[in-house]
């Protein structure tokens, strides 16, 4: 952390009025620097940490010097300020001599012990008197600058050279960003942290592990001279490679939200080291904070991310069969009656077939790394062809997307207890684990305890599947309601993503309306907001307007993302609109019995639907709500601009 990274012109004076004669206006006047920085959320609960600081002990540390500071929750980010009274004032200092170069140090509350590493640079290199008597000769606020530059090169030429590195194509800080999907919470979390450390003055670069794949991928060279490194992700990324370094690890909504915070903590230096093997203590309290159910719902969505390709393939390849075929050639064998949607139908199937190993295979990869793969892809197959020990040859029961999803965490953890089993294998013979033994023994074991449970998640599997079907009127309704609803709430968040994970299981099962409402649910909220920013601008700001109009896109295309700025800033409002609506919708799909085979799509996907009509009909009339809730619910604006 370098002194002219925290301190700019603006916060600087040189030859202060003579009327600032008092330890009071030195305060005073600092104080006033350091608000010229945009780092203080609030000046005057700042001074009150400074002020009890002082209260406790004189910050004047003698020599000529007074270096005031607080930690304190006002500030946003760690800042200095600084001023030279030649005269000299009396700041109560420790060897009772004026005081005539000040710094004043701002450290944010969750920023760890920055401000103690401040206070510890600046009193070292202030040691040096020719240091000091140039500050206080310096004539412009360039030349002070440039002499604590001078001054830190000296006195940590190491830290000197890492930044010329980095100068040549390096980052301080580097991060990777990913969701369950990859094509919304991924980018906005990118967006947000190279646009805050922008802010900040400190170069970041961002890896983005999207539904394309990986983008602007991080280098050797580049992680290595990195200070800090966060990976905000919601699945599991490559993290071998960040192997010793200063790892943060927390979910791609932090990326969007705290921003500012993370890269304040990534540079701090307060965060643990991450081994990929034989792991620290460090490294493991970290995972334990991030707890067991965070940990399961990341290897779920690692599962589901990989697998959606797979449904959304499969399922409007098999749309498009139906489209396409002669209903009236023979209705017994619709889908296959022409050429072209026999081949369609054929090959969307077999990519559909896909789904549940690969959820599977994901799921024990994401826990067990690569020799996950193909025990946890194992165990989806045999739970997807329903084997039991009474019929080998499996086909009597269903065990669905549950089953699968079972195997999939069995495989990945009987992995991990092979890997402990067999970890003292001399190294001679430790090549053949991951080629034969994990392979082997986890096939082995995975299908047994899969065959063993695939009766029981059968029965389970049967119980939901019929339950739905025979759900008809008020009661498909009310789910359609809950389902869709379910959409708005955190939009792409936990409760977003276990409804869409619910719908997309149901497909499997052959129920294809529940995806229908859900992806209605998902649609709306950017719909309604930019409804509502066209049709009643006084409630929004030029900027939110301008942001309204790109919701239509979003939201055509089934990114209910969109509206997480908007839900940001105004959730009491902005939530239950959306919820609203898109209850709404999905409560309408339902009643026109609207069919979606594919778990994507949108808009782009509406001939496909089953009654598309009536779908669209429930877009409009739930985007129409949403709006109308939102507009009722917030205020017009003071001053329009």
């Amino acid at each position: 952390m370098r002194i002219k990274d925290l301190l700019k012109e603006q916060c600087i004076e040189l030859n202060a009025d003579k009327n600032i004669n008092t330890k009071e206006n030195v305060i005073g006047r600092l104080l006033e620097l350091m608000n010229n920085s945009g780092n203080i959320e609030d000046i005057e609960e700042y001074k009150k940490g400074v002020l009890q600081r002082e209260e406790h002990c004189s910050t004047g540390i003698g020599g000529g010097i007074a270096i005031p500071h607080a930690k304190n929750k006002a500030v946003k980010t760690a800042t200095l300020s600084a001023m030279v009274i030649p005269e000299g004032v009396d700041y109560d200092a420790l060897d009772g001599e004026p005081s005539k170069l000040f710094f004043m140090i701002a450290a944010p509350e969750g920023g760890g012990d920055i401000h103690l590493q401040v206070l510890a640079r600046l009193s070292t290199i202030l040691m040096d008197e020719d240091f000091k008597d140039k500050l206080i000769s310096a004539k412009s606020k360039k030349e002070f600058l440039s002499i604590i530059d001078e001054k830190e090169t000296e006195k940590f030429p190491e830290e000197a050279k890492e930044e010329k590195n980095s100068s040549k194509g390096g980052y301080r800080v580097l991060a990777v960003t990913a969701c369950p999907t990859g094509i919304a919470h991924t980018f906005m979390a990118a967006e947000n942290l190279e646009q805050k450390g922008k802010k900040l003055g400190i170069s970041i670069k961002v890896e983005t592990n999207g539904a394309d794949g990986a983008k602007n991928v991080l280098t050797k060279e580049e992680i290595e001279a990195a200070e800090g490194i966060i990976v905000a992700a919601d699945k599991n990324v490559e993290m071998d490679r960040f192997d010793g370094k200063k790892v943060i690890i927390t979910k791609v909504s932090d990326g969007i939200h705290k921003g500012e915070e993370l890269i304040n903590r990534a540079i701090s230096g307060d965060v643990p080291i991450y081994h990929s093997s034989n792991k620290s203590k460090e490294s493991e309290n970290a995972e334990e904070k991030e707890g067991i159910g965070r940990s399961i719902y990341k290897h779920l969505m690692n599962g589901v991310s990989h697998m959606l390709p797979f449904v959304i393939g499969g399922g409007i390849l098999i749309a498009l069969a139906f489209l396409l075929d002669d209903y009236s050639i023979n209705p017994a064998n619709f889908g296959k009656n022409t050429p072209v949607a026999a081949y369609l139908l054929t090959i969307g199937q077999q990519a559909f077939g896909l789904m549940l190993p690969v959820l599977a295979g994901y799921i024990g990869m994401s826990i067990a790394d690569r020799p996950g793969l193909a025990v946890g892809f194992i165990g989806g197959m045999v739970a997807k062809m329903g084997i039991t020990f009474a019929n080998p040859a499996g086909g009597d029961i269903n065990a669905g997307f549950l089953g699968a999803l079972l195997a999939g965490f069995i495989g990945g953890y009987v992995v991990l207890g092979l890997k402990k089993l067999f970890s003292k294998l001399p190294n001679a013979i430790a090549g053949i684990k991951p080629i034969l033994i994990y392979p082997v023994l986890g096939i082995l074991i995975v299908a047994i305890v899969t065959t063993f449970i695939n009766p029981f998640m059968g029965m389970i599997n049967t119980g939901l599947t019929g339950f739905l079907n025979n759900m008809n009127g008020s009661s498909k309704i009310l789910l359609g309601i809950i389902v869709a609803g379910m959409q708005s709430t955190d939009m792409g968040g936990p409760i977003n993503k276990t409804s869409y994970v619910f719908a997309t299981s149901q497909l499997a099962s052959g129920n294809y309306e529940i995806m229908a409402a859900v992806m209605a649910g998902g649609m709306i909220p950017p719909l309604a907001i930019a409804l509502c920013t066209t049709f009643f601008k006084n409630r929004f700001t030029e900027k939110e307007r301008k942001s309204g109009v790109v919701n239509y896109v979003l939201g055509l295309s089934f990114i209910s993302e969109g509206a997480i700025p908007f839900a940001a800033q105004d959730p009491l409002r902005v939530i239950p609109a959306c919820v609203a609506g898109s209850a709404v919708a999905g409560g309408l799909s339902m009643f026109f019995g609207c069919t979606l085979r594919a778990p994507h799509g949108g808009i782009f996907v509406l001939p496909l639907i089953g009654n598309p009509f009536g779908y669209l009909i429930s877009l409009v009339i739930g985007a129409i709500v949403g709006c109308i809730v939102l507009a009722f619910l917030k205020k017009p604006l003071a001053v329009t601009e």
